[in-house]
């Protein structure tokens, strides 16, 4: 667990200040009109369900994929299972969602996967950008909620399902980093700038 957190944290640190760098190399024009104002404002209508306009031009799209991460960010921070882990491990006490809550956004979150895999079959603009890491990445997203769903439902033999689950929970920690997982940080780095060369520079929206 301590290889994997330390993997995940220094895996992010270390590519935030790589991007950065090379941000300061190649891009070093756009720190000349960076605006917290426009950075924030670009952010946060991409986090508003429909508060863009391309999300609002695919609204069941907008709906899915905004429950998908709510789900994948809620259920591993809030679960009060993990929470007693939290508490032992770093003596952090965090409030916890009702089991039947994890239990419901679990499976949203794995409807919500397959739904991505469906677009990504059916689409074509979304299929040709598609390669086999991208429906192994999904795959491993909903192997932890899975197996930790089928854990605790008793589904199978507890020991190994719950083994399996704590395994494929720290293979994903250890891949954000060095993967596409990693606009779980980055997204908001992109964000900012786009909002800074669109809105810092330009004076137009980005959303």
């Amino acid at each position: 667990m301590w290889v994997t957190f330390i993997i995940f944290l220094g895996g992010l640190i270390l590519r935030i200040f790589y991007l950065w760098r090379l941000s300061r190399k190649k891009d070093r024009v756009i720190y000349n009109h960076a605006s917290f104002a426009w950075g924030f404002k670009s952010v946060l209508y991409w986090l508003i369900p429909w508060g863009s306009a391309a999300m609002r031009e695919q609204p069941v799209f907008a709906l899915m994929v905004f429950v998908f991460h709510l789900s994948l960010l809620a259920v591993p921070i809030f679960l009060y299972a993990h929470n007693i882990l939290w508490d032992e491990a770093f003596g952090i006490s965090l409030w916890s969602m009702p089991d039947i809550w994890a239990d419901g956004m679990s499976v949203v979150l794995l409807v919500s996967i397959l739904f991505l895999i469906i677009r990504r079959v059916l689409r074509n603009e979304v299929r040709i950008l598609t390669g086999a890491w991208d429906y192994i990445l999904l795959a491993l997203t909903a192997l932890p909620f899975l197996t930790g769903f089928m854990a605790y439902h008793q589904f199978g033999p507890y020991e190994p399902m719950m083994i399996a689950h704590v395994i494929t929970g720290e293979i994903l920690l250890i891949l954000i980093p060095f993967t596409k997982l990693g606009h779980m940080i980055l997204f908001f780095f992109t964000r900012a700038f786009i909002g800074f060369e669109m809105g810092g520079r330009r004076g137009a929206r980005s959303w």
